[in-house]
């Protein structure tokens, strides 16, 4: 892959409900080495339910806002600078702490699963899908997921569900 700028209104862009997704670097353009995703979130909204990778580490670099996560068993906050680390094998999931909107840049590690990204954003499209496909696509991706975290981890943190406010 040729070297390239990728200004900040390009890229691939989806939803996933509450959290937006601009692809900017795919498996493809890295030799597979990394992905990178940015993450908008609006005001008080969860990314996702808790969840484990069983292949990939991941690293939230804070753009904008507040942003909180939960590793394993500790919750911790982030600002703008800020990295979060959230290794492969360990449950975490993250959140807008803020009442304004916050950004993440992600970094996958190694790369692929932005294609799960991809697949969610197709089938998201046509509405919420049965929690079946979900489950299932989350299995090709080596991924656990806990959809029974979600109303938990919204009352504790005063949260939006994952369709809650959309930021950009």
């Amino acid at each position: 892959m040729p070297a390239k700028i990728l200004g900040s209104d390009q890229g691939e862009v989806g939803r996933l409900r509450g959290m937006g997704v601009r692809f900017m670097v795919k498996g493809a353009d890295s030799g597979g080495g990394f992905s990178m995703v940015e993450h908008p979130l609006g005001p008080r909204a969860l990314a996702g339910p808790l969840h484990r990778h069983s292949r990939e580490d991941e690293y939230s670099f804070v753009l904008d806002g507040q942003v909180g996560a939960m590793l394993g068993d500790e919750v911790v906050h982030a600002g703008p600078g800020d990295l979060i680390f959230k290794p492969r094998n360990e449950w975490h999931t993250f959140w807008n702490a803020g009442d304004t909107d916050a950004r993440i840049l992600e970094i996958i590690s190694p790369a692929g699963f932005e294609q799960y990204f991809e697949e969610l954003i197709a089938v998201f499209a046509g509405g919420m899908p049965d929690p079946a496909v979900l489950t299932e696509i989350a299995t090709r991706y080596g991924l656990e997921v806990d959809l029974a975290s979600i109303p938990t981890l919204s009352a504790q943190h005063g949260l939006g569900s994952p369709e809650g406010s959309q930021a950009r």
